[in-house]
């Protein structure tokens, strides 16, 4: 769950959600890496989180989908490791993991593709989270066999945070605990200056998916992404309005590295946070979109002046 810093602008949102039922894009380049993300069978992933049911940090349900994310993981071909912590939280201490999957390149300089696997914890009602919670997974699962066998020149993390979500209230320390773990360890192994840069998937599952630029998140790696999106055909679902959030990115800009934040957050929708947060209201060709975009970015980074 990330936290609203602002409204959005919402002039012209209502005629692109119709025409996001009408149109598929069409801008798919006939070969590359927006060829290789298969959504169908991310959105079987996405399902099959659910199906483990709330998914709190510290709770066995998590302990049961981390297992399986790490198998999955494996399988993929990936170097799977577990970053475990227990940070002390409002309702007490709390074992969280972060699980990052490592693909290496020829070079040690890391691109980081991360979201979060938990969900909120509530009690008065069953929240599965299959956007806010299951969609990042699924996508990162996915992403990881997209990548086996290709070859690339910089190493690429896969990292699946734990804690994202408030135990309480959102807050600046109740929030984003794998995140802020993550960037503390990594600055006192004097790893952090290795991440060239950060792209964060966030609730990306909705059917009518509107992504827009996230204020906090760096800008030349902002720009990147939407030019990316815009290429593949996907100016309907990347809009160039603002929208800020916190989420797991801040830690990361904060500490100087370039992160951007993926997001489609509307707080308004009916879904966000309730026991409507459920597999229909997920779409497989969302996680496409966003999945095609993020590999189509990752290679423009290769490339990339901005790479140091």
């Amino acid at each position: 769950m990330p936290k609203p810093k602002r409204q959005r602008d919402w002039m012209g949102l209502g005629a692109c959600s119709l025409l996001l039922l009408l149109a598929v894009p069409s801008g798919l380049s006939a070969a590359g890496p927006a060829d290789s993300f298969d959504g169908t069978r991310a959105f079987e992933d996405l399902k099959r989180l659910v199906e483990f049911g709330p998914r709190p940090a510290g709770s066995p349900a998590l302990a049961k989908a981390r297992g399986w994310i790490e198998a999955q993981l494996k399988d993929a071909g990936a170097d799977v490791e577990e970053d475990s912590f227990t940070p002390s939280t409002p309702s007490g201490d709390i074992p969280m993991t972060n699980i990052i999957a490592k693909f290496p390149g020829a070079q040690s300089k890391v691109l980081m593709v991360a979201g979060h696997y938990d969900t909120k914890r509530f009690d008065n009602f069953r929240f599965v989270g299959a956007n806010d919670g299951a969609s990042s997974a699924a996508l990162l699962l996915e992403l990881a066999r997209a990548l086996r066998g290709r070859k690339h020149a910089l190493t690429y993390w896969l990292v699946f945070f734990d804690g994202e979500e408030a135990v309480r209230d959102w807050t600046e320390t109740d929030s984003v605990y794998g995140s802020r773990h993550m960037v503390q360890k990594l600055s006192s192994e004097g790893e952090l200056g290795r991440i060239q840069a950060m792209i964060l998937v966030d609730m990306i599952g909705d059917s009518h998916l509107v992504i827009q630029r996230e204020p906090a998140s760096t800008p030349w790696l902002t720009d990147m992404v939407f030019s990316a999106a815009h290429r593949l055909g996907y100016k309907k679902e990347f809009l160039d309005s603002k929208f800020g959030v916190g989420d797991d990115h801040i830690p990361f800009v904060n500490a100087g590295v370039a992160a951007v934040d993926l997001i489609d957050f509307d707080p308004n929708d009916g879904y966000w946070h309730t026991a409507k947060d459920t597999v229909g209201h997920c779409s497989p060709h969302s996680l496409t979109i966003v999945g095609n975009v993020v590999l189509a970015t990752l290679d423009d980074l290769e490339k990339s002046t901005h790479v140091k």
